[in-house]
């Protein structure tokens, strides 16, 4: 019994369990034939009803959700939230499997929305029950579990469907199983006794508030800020409320006064900015690629690999993404032009998707285009981590995420929904290019901008400093 508890104690058995969640949970076979699926005999619906008014659901219902349940996640101390993230999925599915018409996907869509919101919490458990030195372990087996699950998916959906082994209906209940494996190992996961802002102890409180007005002016003064009187007071007597509320008054100014610090940088911005606007871009030409795919061919089992390309773009996008941490690249002094040169990279993708109408050329510009975005999205995450002056990656990581959400929302509103413009496929991807070329333009000026700056007042090295690791420098802000 004594070396029960201490395993469940230790940072093995929670990443464990999480990792068997994390991938029975990203095992769906079904999504990368999703649309070819609701277009066909089984649910009968029009690629205009799926694309302009199921789909647009998601994204509407993505954004209400995501601040409730990211609040809902700190309070209830991570656990329930990944319990009903399951059963939310277990639910989509059944949805998917059983239901018909219009109104009855749009419910499927408003429900997986709550699936996606509960990220938070799968991504934040971790943290609040493994030491500090795991974290990076822990993290990377996590997502990696992910990875497998979603690859293994789109692999299995593609040899299952090629080989006309099963039917799309048989597919739906072997995911049915495979999330009820995950929600045993979700149910079995350590209760945490800390979160990160309602369920900490009094003293811990007190030292983060005092710490923060501290850390604040020193990191103000290390850029050449000085404050003025009238504003260390504010500060201060911020601080003071901080230490002496209680209750969710607390949590919120605690929210604010974190979300001021983290933001306090224009370099932080700069890369939460770019995080925010690719990743709107990114999700939209996501959601709504196989309906490009299936307007440049339609969808018919012997021909259709949509699994297989959706296996290869993770699998890419993953060595791209590892390959970042073997770089020594001074990314302060260089990232803003690799966001502009290969954002533009991505925009040429999304072109020649649409121009060149050749399912084949499809399949090769999304797998160039998902694989530079997580590239990209990598050195960002580096970036900014690197950057916080606090341990509020969840915040920083939640606000970038909420803001691309808002982003997307107009964007569905304008050009996919069809009480919008309600656009066909290919020009809504003419439009995600030229919003990708977009981003580029500003970021390649920018970039441009901080090179003439940096060279015009001092010359930044190129090399890190003697005795300073090369990885250490090359995130660092």
């Amino acid at each position: 019994m004594d070396g029960f508890r201490r395993l469940r104690a230790g940072w093995c058995f929670p990443t464990t369990l999480l990792c068997v969640y994390g991938f029975f949970s990203s095992v769906k076979p079904i999504e990368p034939f999703l649309i070819s699926y609701m277009t066909g005999p089984d649910k009968n619906l029009t690629i205009e009803q799926v694309t302009s008014q199921i789909f647009p659901v998601w994204t509407y219902s993505y954004l209400a959700v995501l601040l409730p349940v990211f609040l809902l996640t700190d309070w209830l101390r991570y656990k329930p939230v990944i319990v009903v993230q399951c059963c939310a999925l277990f639910l989509t599915t059944a949805l998917l499997l059983w239901l018909q018409g219009v109104g009855a996907m749009q419910a499927m869509q408003f429900v997986y929305a709550v699936v996606t919101a509960c990220d938070v919490a799968y991504f934040s458990y971790i943290y609040s029950v493994v030491d500090l030195r795991f974290y990076l372990k822990a993290t990377s087996f996590c997502r990696a579990a992910q990875l497998v699950g979603y690859t293994v998916g789109s692999v299995t959906g593609q040899v299952l469907l090629s080989l006309k082994l099963t039917s799309y209906y048989y597919i739906l209940v072997l995911t049915l199983v495979l999330i009820s494996i995950s929600f045993v190992a979700a149910f079995l996961l350590p209760m945490p006794s800390t979160s990160m802002f309602f369920h900490q102890s009094k003293r811990q409180e007190k030292g983060e508030g005092l710490n923060q007005v501290e850390s604040c002016m020193e990191s103000r003064k290390t850029v050449g800020e000085v404050m003025e009187d009238k504003q260390q007071a504010e500060v201060l007597e911020e601080a003071g409320e901080h230490v002496e509320k209680t209750g969710c008054s607390e949590t919120l100014l605690h929210l604010w006064l974190d979300f001021r610090r983290c933001f306090s940088s224009t370099e932080m911005l700069i890369w939460s900015v770019w995080w925010a606007m690719a990743t709107c871009g990114y999700n939209q030409t996501v959601n709504y690629v196989q309906a490009l795919w299936e307007s440049v061919e339609p969808s018919k089992n012997e021909t259709l690999f949509n699994g297989g390309v959706e296996a290869l773009s993770n699998l890419c996008g993953a060595a791209s993404a590892y390959g970042v941490g073997f770089t020594s690249v001074n990314w302060s002094r260089w990232g803003e032009l690799a966001l502009g040169s290969l954002s533009a990279l991505s925009s040429a993708a999304l072109y020649v998707m649409v121009f060149i109408p050749n399912i084949w050329i499809c399949y090769g510009g999304y797998i160039v285009f998902k694989s530079l975005y997580m590239l990209l999205i990598t050195i960002a995450m580096f970036q900014i981590a690197a950057g916080l002056s606090v341990e509020r990656y969840a915040l920083v990581f939640g606000v970038n995420t909420f803001t691309a959400l808002v982003l997307q929302t107009i964007l569905t509103s304008i050009v996919v929904d069809s009480r919008g413009l309600g656009l066909d496929v290919i020009t809504q991807f003419i439009i995600y290019g030229s919003y990708f070329c977009l981003i580029a333009l500003i970021f390649f000026a920018r970039g441009l901008y901080t090179l003439y700056l940096q060279r015009t007042t001092q010359n930044v090295p190129d090399t890190p400093a003697d005795g300073e690791p090369a990885f250490i420098y090359s995130v660092k802000l």
